[in-house]
């Protein structure tokens, strides 16, 4: 089933539920096969922001903030 389209708090959690759910049932995501249950649940989160339309947050994806218009990635204190 397709995952529904929006920016919603509660449509992303749905959405996020429902690939999890999936990789439960049958221990892939789609195609890709993740080795952990924290990778699939990664995958699942960009999966239902995408699906949204929406970037990853920090929040989100637990990374530290980068410059992009730098040639080298440099953490910003």
């Amino acid at each position: 089933m397709p995952l529904p389209k929006g920016k919603s708090k509660k449509t992303i959690s749905k959405n996020i539920g429902e690939v999890m759910s999936s990789y439960k049932k049958t221990g892939k995501i789609g195609t890709s096969q993740p080795s952990s249950a924290k990778k699939a649940q990664k995958q699942a989160i960009a999966i239902a922001l995408s699906t949204a339309k929406k970037s990853p947050t920090k929040k989100s994806v637990g990374g530290s903030v980068l410059r992009k218009d730098a040639k080298r990635r440099t953490k910003l204190y």
